[in-house]
């Protein structure tokens, strides 16, 4: 795909409302605004965010395949280059989909990585084709045969289908919705390349996480367009970073007035809905039926975000001053050093090559801030329960998704700022992480330096990387009756070279000190679901995001082994 023309002066948007409210302001671009968006696509062009014309059309030549094996199934795709969306008329069952069509691919040699996740919110089959990782949903319609020129924002396609098709038509209905949304589609697209490419950057790009995800990112950017219809990329980023530092949540943002269809599907209403009420970040989709795109978002989070968003409006005040580069908007921060207290997650995958080995895989590192309640000098948590509910969620989904096999194992500890030495080599801790052509590099982590075992004051035991299979409990001060709410799960989010190691980071805000016990379950070798009646939540603000790096090789050749924690 070539770069965009950031020089061209496209013709003004005529006055006209914008969304639901009037523009803030119709100003055209000045010689500057031109000048500081080829900058920004200077900038942008390292990390790899356009794609080039030869790898688009490896994409659609995999979509053109993937679309005559639907045909086989006597449906027709509809698709992009990561989430395509199967649809089918009538006489298909989605049984169809999930099992014959799951055979079908599993056939194909360039299918790597295949798992259906049948029972997910919104049902998918999850596959890598020719090193191309592709989501495809499914739909059936009430039609008898589906055809080429058919407009899935046709709100009448919507009658008598199941809930599940009309998730499954989501995202292409909204996606086509926005489009139509925004005064100009090439500053939309190129100010939302920046965004979300800065939200990855800073961790704070994952819907599952209680951060935002791309569709949530895509409707703010709108939103921006809106309201600055003739501006270009660089201002609009700009103009991003201002309106939402001081937007008065949770006032939702909106691309158009909702819509009544009469066809009795649940939309987010307030009025109507109390539970809508307690969103704390509503960002609305303009398709019908209505949703937040941000319900995950919690106390925590927005406060990261909300944060983010007013340093991002300090640099790029400082860009527009000519005192800074693009550059210092995509800068990630020193994660290591920003909190005195860290929750660390470790999985392990079913061992390979040598049974009796059990190698370290993966690493989830987040930071916690923890409020002391009034007139405490300490403040004690019991995260027995938190740890206990996640590991019994992965476990399922691992099960669910069909990835579960019986050696793999999860196990969770506390370690303070000082002590996480123990899991990773100074060089780590200290390392920025720098650009290259290839978007971000990190220094490899040796075997030498992966040893698990904490002598610290908390005489904490956790698996070791060579043979063991379960966790003990960690000791201390006596444990205490509140527990903060660990909201973690996996997403792939960007990827990062670390050629021996694989590490996933979260990045929340400055942490307080604390004195800690805490009392984490044993890790089990198989799934045990169980659910302790919850106890009091103590107010802690966590922030999570992780970022994919490759699994390190084993011998002479690099294994592929799949992220035993399952995501969107």
């Amino acid at each position: 795909m070539p770069f965009p023309a950031a020089g061209r002066r496209a013709p003004l948007a005529p006055p006209q409302p914008c969304g639901i409210s009037s523009a803030i302001s119709l100003a055209a671009p000045r010689d500057t605004d031109h000048e500081l968006t080829q900058k920004l696509v200077e900038t942008l062009k390292p990390f790899g965010v356009f794609e080039e014309e030869e790898e688009l059309q490896r994409r659609i030549l995999i979509l053109e395949k993937l679309n005559n094996l639907v045909k086989e199934l006597g449906v027709h795709t509809k698709g992009a280059d990561i989430d395509a969306l199967c649809v089918a008329p009538r006489h298909v069952d989605r049984s169809d989909f999930f099992t014959s069509f799951y055979d079908k691919l599993k056939l194909q040699e360039e299918v790597k990585d295949l798992r259906a996740v049948e029972e997910a919110f919104v049902p998918v089959i999850k596959l890598c084709f020719d090193g191309i990782e592709i989501d495809i949903l499914f739909a059936r319609l009430a039609l008898q045969t589906i055809p080429e020129d058919l407009d899935l924002r046709d709100d009448s396609l919507l009658k008598n289908l199941d809930i599940r098709c009309i998730r499954s038509l989501n995202g292409c209905r909204v996606t086509d919705e926005i489009l139509h949304l925004v005064p100009n589609i090439d500053n939309f697209r190129l100010t939302l390349r920046a965004i979300k490419l800065w939200a990855k950057c800073h961790n704070i790009y994952s819907n599952i996480l209680g951060f935002l995800g791309g569709v949530s990112w895509a409707m703010l950017v709108a939103r921006t367009c809106q309201l600055y219809p003739n501006a270009i990329a660089s201002t609009l980023v700009r103009k991003f970073f201002l309106v939402f530092s001081e937007w008065e949540w949770p006032n939702p943002v909106l691309l158009k007035e909702p819509e009544e269809r009469n066809l009795n599907l649940p939309v987010w209403d307030p009025r109507v809905n109390p539970s809508d009420r307690y969103h704390l970040m509503p960002i609305i989709t303009p398709a019908y039926p209505q949703q937040n795109s941000t319900y995950n978002v919690s106390v925590s989070t927005r406060m990261v975000m909300i944060e983010e968003f007013k340093q991002g409006l300090a640099i790029t005040h400082e860009i527009l001053l000519n005192k800074a580069e693009w550059s210092k908007l995509f800068e990630a921060p020193s994660f290591f050093q920003k909190y005195k207290h860290y929750i660390v997650l470790l999985s392990f995958s079913a061992p390979k090559e040598n049974p009796d080995k059990e190698e370290f895989r993966t690493m989830w590192v987040i930071g916690l801030v923890l409020k002391k309640p009034e007139n405490s000098e300490t403040l004690s948590i019991d995260l027995t329960y938190d740890i206990q509910s996640f590991t019994d969620t992965v476990y399922r989904q691992a099960i669910n998704s069909k990835m579960f096999e019986m050696d793999m194992k999860i196990a969770a500890m506390h370690l303070r700022r000082k002590e996480l030495h123990q899991l990773l080599p100074n060089h780590v801790l200290q390392k920025k992480k720098t650009h290259s052509a290839e978007g971000i590099m990190l220094s490899a982590v040796n075997d030498s330096s992966l040893h698990l075992t904490v002598d610290s004051e908390n005489s904490m035991s956790v698996p070791l990387p060579m043979g063991a299979t379960k966790t003990g409990p960690l000791t201390g001060s006596p444990q205490g009756r509140s527990s903060p709410a660990l909201a973690v799960m996996t997403a792939s989010v960007t990827n990062i070279q670390a050629p021996e190691v694989s590490l996933q980071q979260v990045n929340p805000s400055e942490s307080s000190g604390v004195t800690l016990s805490e009392s984490i379950p044993q890790t089990p070798s198989q799934p045990t679901i169980s659910s302790p009646p919850k106890p009091t939540v103590t107010r802690v603000v966590s922030s999570t995001h992780l970022v994919n790096h490759p699994p390190r090789p084993s011998g002479n050749a690099a294994t592929n082994i799949p992220n035993p924690i399952v995501g969107m």
